[in-house]
């Protein structure tokens, strides 16, 4: 009994070994121990690749083709693109006159009503004139009565020369005649100062407005006292701002001040929204501000509008769109293309169904589209969704063959 199970226990280990070997080398086995070549076949399948020399069928299944991968495509295009900075910007008067009293007067008529608009010269405000007007009326007549001293004087330093010509009288009597005459003419011309003086202080009464623009509400009614010397706002009849035309002021950081300045010299266009307006103004930058704020790093410009239509109100916030030039046969992708490596930036180009790295270097984006300034030429097909499941030489299916590559 012993003997037949020892038997049958070599032929076991005999038929392991065997399919053992076959897993290096299944037609072997299959050639001497037939029983054993289906377990060799088995082993063979699941022994790593790297002893076989070949893959298990479930490894070769693993690396069967993928299939295309479906992306979306753009054309790098080649064209003009211009060069756009968005800024929030104020609107501000060119010119801003706040009208005070020169003196204590009582206010006569008020002529401008409130939020009115106004025309350079226009008279809005009349004072009670009648203290300096008698002022002038006194004035004028000592000017008067001095006029008629100076001629009496004349006539004495006429008569004491003819005397002292004739020895009649003493030279003393004809220098005194003569400074008298000389003392007269000085206090004429301070008769004339006197009177021009008072002209001047007569024109105050009459208050017109310096500039032309829109008046605020005017503080000061008809049967009040306006009081000189208030420096309060109090004190402060009415104010005007220049209307049309009218500064927009934004800053603008400090790197673009060399393009900002040679902007200036071509006329750069501008446009502003004011916020909560669907209606834009267009106007041209003119000034910048003679210093960079160093504790912002910007510097302040200034456009100016004509604002016939008055959209610009002063006080009020813009969107800004300055125009600093075109940049003519420039390369531009759409922005969603850019991909972001370790080696920098890089899009997938698509040429015969197959996904391409190509490396870029990249500019501004303008309007969902960015300028590269290197690695492309203009024309190839970039991948501007799907990009995550892309690596070099992947096959790739377009979903919008129309507008990219095949």
């Amino acid at each position: 009994m012993s003997i037949v199970v020892r038997g049958i226990s070599w032929a076991v280990v005999v038929a392991a070994a065997a399919a053992a070997y076959g897993a290096y080398d299944p037609a072997f086995v299959a050639a001497r121990w037939p029983a054993a070549a289906p377990l060799a076949q088995k082993l063979h399948e699941y022994l790593p690749a790297a002893l076989t020399g070949k893959p298990p069928a479930a490894a070769q299944a693993a690396v069967a083709p993928r299939p295309p991968v479906s992306v979306v495509t753009a054309l790098a295009e080649r064209k003009d693109v211009p060069w756009r900075i968005n800024e929030i910007g104020t609107v501000q008067p060119i010119a801003s006159v706040a009208l005070r009293p020169h003196f204590d007067a009582t206010v006569e008529k008020v002529l401008v009503a409130d939020g009115a608009e106004v025309k350079a010269g226009d008279v809005l405000i009349q004072l009670d004139p009648r203290q300096t007007e008698a002022q002038l009326a006194g004035a004028e007549a000592q000017l008067a009565k001095d006029v008629a001293q100076l001629e009496q004087n004349d006539r004495d330093t006429a008569r004491y020369t003819d005397l002292v010509a004739r020895n009649a009288t003493p030279i003393m009597n004809l220098d005194n005649a003569r400074t008298a005459s000389a003392t007269t003419r000085a206090a004429i011309q301070g008769d004339k100062a006197a009177i021009d003086n008072l002209k001047v202080q007569l024109e105050w009464y009459t208050v017109s407005a310096p500039i032309s623009g829109r008046v605020g509400v005017v503080a000061i009614k008809q049967g009040n006292i306006a009081k000189a010397g208030d420096n309060s706002q109090a004190g402060v009849f009415a104010t005007i701002n220049q209307i049309s035309p009218i500064y927009v002021s934004f800053s603008v950081a400090q790197s673009l001040l060399p393009t900002l300045r040679e902007a200036m010299g071509t006329g750069a266009d501008i446009v502003a929204t004011p916020q909560g307006s669907k209606t834009s103004s267009r106007g041209k930058l003119s000034i910048l501000e003679n210093a960079v704020d160093t504790t912002t790093g910007t510097i302040l410009a200034h456009a100016v509008f004509e604002n016939a239509d008055e959209l610009l109100w002063p006080g009020q916030l813009c969107n800004v769109t300055l125009t600093l030039k075109v940049e003519h046969d420039t390369v531009v992708t759409p922005r969603e293309a850019i991909q972001i490596g370790q080696n920098g930036n890089y899009v997938f180009t698509v040429a015969d169904g197959v996904a391409h790295v190509r490396p870029v270097e990249v500019g501004r984006t303008e309007n969902d589209q960015t300028v590269i300034t290197k690695g492309l030429q203009g024309g190839e097909s970039v991948v501007v969704d799907g990009a995550l499941l892309l690596i070099e030489g992947s096959k790739v299916e377009s979903r919008n063959p129309a507008k990219g590559a095949s």
